[in-house]
């Protein structure tokens, strides 16, 4: 007889990451249904994408902050679910949903279901801010005694998920890069004709919402130290902080050289046109962005945190640098600017490092655990 797994998540977080692995486990047996909170207005691409896939798609009505007296709402629903089925497995993933479902499944986890909780990257980490240690941390400690497995996504996580009291706790290499997205594009745009680079300068290339965790700001200040008119930074995504970084790239001269690209569609173009990827983040669960680069044979420059220093090795995949020191970050796009072999060497290198997170090893790794527990 086939197990029945329930996964709950945000809307955004199974459009983004889940589909492909309620799929997986459609395919090899599974009866599976999801249950999501509507937050990003992505539903409806949740239901198309899943319709034929899964048994049942439950909408919950939760919002992201922990403190919202709508979550009641939220967790009504949830126990709604849980009482009309028995499921053999719950996984969940985020915050607000893990703690809502693990409450919800607590007598249902009485009478047999295996609850499995994943991170994906706790707001908790060396060097977040107290607040975050005094709200988050005693909240996931004290829900971790209601969770047979806790999987984490770095190994920061994984040895702070080891002090928990949760029965069991597994890491795994992320949430899978889709390489599908990433293989030869039919657009073939060249990014230097569209922005007027010559064939002989050096492009920079970021990936990520204009925010401040993302942290655009550090390399605009790099480039700024470095006065190379022969370097490009191009930063695809949407935020609210364009207008403020594109007054940092004036400021510093820049104007000609920053360029703000919105959310593209033709990724793997521009990956394949550009010189070194940099990855500036503040806090990250692991990064999917960076390891997407990878995968397309880039050099890599991130942040010396929690995620990135899973994969990333100074010297061979790319360099490290502290997430606010626009020197080191410098230093780093210099040296692969000048050093074309050294970018080469990283490149290949890169694309063996990544191969443990793509998606097709990281399902087979979800999937064990699934049928082990």
């Amino acid at each position: 007889m086939s197990k029945k797994i329930l996964i709950t998540s945000t809307d955004l977080m199974m459009i983004q990451f889940l589909v492909p692995h309620a799929k997986y486990l459609s395919e090899h047996g599974y009866e599976v249904e999801i249950a999501c909170s509507e937050v990003g207005g992505r539903m409806e691409e949740v239901r198309k994408a899943l319709e034929k896939v899964v048994n049942a798609i439950h909408v919950v009505r939760l919002v992201r902050s922990p403190v919202s007296f709508k979550n009641i709402l939220g967790y009504q629903d949830m126990r709604s679910v849980f009482s009309k089925k028995r499921y053999d497995i719950v996984w969940t993933n985020e915050p607000v949903m893990g703690v809502v479902t693990r409450l919800a499944a607590k007598q249902a986890r009485e009478q047999g279901t295996k609850v499995i909780y994943m991170t994906h990257g706790f707001h908790f980490y060396d060097g977040a801010p107290k607040l975050n240690w005094m709200v988050y941390y005693p909240v996931e400690r004290y829900m971790s005694r209601w969770t047979d497995l806790i999987i984490t996504i770095n190994r920061e996580d994984f040895e702070r998920a080891k002090t928990m009291r949760a029965k069991e706790v597994k890491y795994v290499h992320g949430i899978g890069v889709n390489t599908d997205r990433l293989q030869k594009s039919i657009h073939g745009n060249n990014i230097r004709e569209e922005l007027h680079i010559a064939q002989s300068d050096f492009i920079v290339i970021s990936a990520g919402e204009l925010n401040e965790n993302k942290n655009h700001r550090a390399v605009i200040n790099a480039l700024g130290l470095a006065r190379d008119r022969a370097i490009h930074y191009l930063i695809c995504g949407k935020g609210k902080m364009l207008k403020q970084l594109q007054a940092l790239a004036d400021n510093k001269g820049l104007g000609d050289n920053v360029h703000f690209l919105g959310y593209r569609k033709d990724v793997i173009d521009l990956y394949k046109q550009a010189d070194i990827f940099v990855f500036p983040s503040h806090r990250e669960g692991l990064g999917l962005a960076p390891l997407e680069a990878m995968y397309c044979g880039l050099p890599l420059i991130t942040s010396d945190i929690r995620g990135p220093k899973d994969f990333m090795e100074n010297g061979k995949t790319g360099y490290l640098c502290p997430p606010d020191d626009a020197k080191a970050f410098m230093r780093g796009i210099q040296e692969l600017k000048q050093d074309v072999s050294l970018r080469g060497q990283c490149g290949k290198y890169n694309q063996e490092v990544v191969k443990p997170y793509l998606l097709e090893n990281v399902r087979k790794e979800l999937f064990d655990i699934f049928c082990t527990i």
